[in-house]
């Protein structure tokens, strides 16, 4: 008796790339579903109204101008470390250093400020930090990305493991430069001369790293695009083998790649200790560091989509914190439900990618491919007996 195979009831499909639309479509619904689900869990484990709670949320990222503020520093900050890692993802090397490569340029501005200060002009010193924001941030993604085009090394662990080198590098000038001695802190760096400050348009502080995050949006949007660079990564985060054969350089590329990126964190770096902090700490980047990865990977590596994604983690950061607040509840709570509207999210991409069919369409689909292929060997079949009655008749 022979052994009947037994059809799967459903099988995973890979889809055709799908219209904008759609794909917005099917995210909204994703959220939507999300809010629902929170909604059910809410009322039934505290007994406050959903709505009660989603109105607070709201009211904590953007409920008053100064909340408004607060939750725009927060997203350029974010916005730059995900602009910054883009680049090196979109290759395909997986840059988990954002945190460590801001924590070298943070470091690098404050040292010019402390070490710096009353011997050289203030235009001279800004300056300086500019300068080695932007090269601590490179070096510091440089040392794994050599590691990578000559040794083929993970970048992922060596790029994790810089992390930690950098936060502890950064806890022990905050010892030497710690006031007053044995605070374990610096605290305001330059209080009373304002050296090395940078400058506050309008008079906001948030406003400079705003702007910039703006700027850099636009710039990585076209150099991605539309710049030889921009191919060059393209190309060789499809295929290292294909990248070869069209003459790229690849270890060139990848350190030229992975320290822009650091370079770019560098840059946040400074912002953070020159404009928004204007002090040093092991958590001045907050982990933004590693919710950028997830920021640029739901935005599919574009730019102005990013800017989109960052605000949304951003929301949900602020609006758990007021939920907790509100509400009486702990944070964990507020962050669950911050966890199920990320899991949808991040979920349904795979339906945007990947179709499921099941048992009855496939076997419909099955049916439907058989009398395709009989009702063209029926033709192929008259065809060759038209062909051999010709052939007859000729020799007749």
């Amino acid at each position: 008796m022979e052994n009947k195979r037994r059809e799967p009831l459903f099988h995973i499909v890979k889809r055709d790339t799908l219209p904008a639309w759609q794909s917005v479509g099917i995210r909204i619904i994703a959220i939507l579903i999300a809010l629902v689900v929170c909604a059910i869990l809410t009322t039934a484990l505290t007994g406050d109204n959903p709505f009660d709670v989603y109105y607070t949320m709201f009211q904590g990222a953007f409920g008053t101008e100064r909340k408004t503020w607060f939750t725009l520093r927060d997203l350029s900050i974010l916005l730059l470390i995900s602009l910054a890692l883009t680049p090196a993802f979109k290759m395909c090397f997986w840059n988990i250093g954002g945190e460590g490569q801001v924590l070298a340029g943070a470091l690098a501005a404050a040292a010019c400020m402390i070490c710096l200060e009353d011997k050289i002009p203030d235009p001279v010193i800004v300056l300086l930090m500019i300068v080695t924001s932007i090269f601590a941030g490179a070096f510091w993604a440089f040392i794994p990305a050599i590691c990578k085009a000559v040794w083929n090394t993970n970048e992922t662990l060596s790029t994790l493991m810089m992390n930690y080198i950098a936060t502890q590098l950064v806890a022990f000038f905050i010892i030497k430069w710690e006031v007053p001695k044995g605070s374990g802190k610096i605290g305001m760096i330059c209080q009373d001369s304002h050296v090395g400050w940078l400058v506050d348009p309008m008079g906001n502080k948030f406003l400079l790293s705003i702007i910039v995050a703006a700027v850099i949006t636009v710039i990585m949007y076209i150099y991605l695009k539309y710049t030889k660079h921009g191919y060059e990564i393209a190309v060789l985060g499809g295929s290292v083998q294909t990248a070869r054969y069209a003459g790229i350089k690849v270890g060139k590329v990848i350190v030229r790649t992975v320290c822009l990126s650091g370079a770019l964190c560098g840059v946040v770096g400074l912002l953070l200790v020159g404009s928004v902090n204007h002090t040093l700490t092991t958590t001045i980047v907050g982990g933004q560091g590693f919710t950028a990865v997830m920021v640029s990977w739901l935005a599919q590596f574009n730019p102005f989509v990013m800017v989109l994604t960052s605000l949304l983690i951003i929301f949900l950061d602020r609006g758990a914190s007021a939920i907790a607040t509100s509400f009486g509840v702990n944070e964990s709570f507020s962050d669950m439900i911050t966890g199920i509207i990320l899991f949808f999210i991040i979920g349904c991409e795979f339906f945007i990618r990947y179709k499921v069919i099941f048992k009855k369409n496939s076997a419909e689909a099955t049916v439907n491919t058989a009398k395709a292929e009989a009702k063209e060997n029926s033709t192929e079949k008259i065809k060759d007996k038209a062909t051999a009655n010709e052939e007859k008749e000729d020799e007749e």
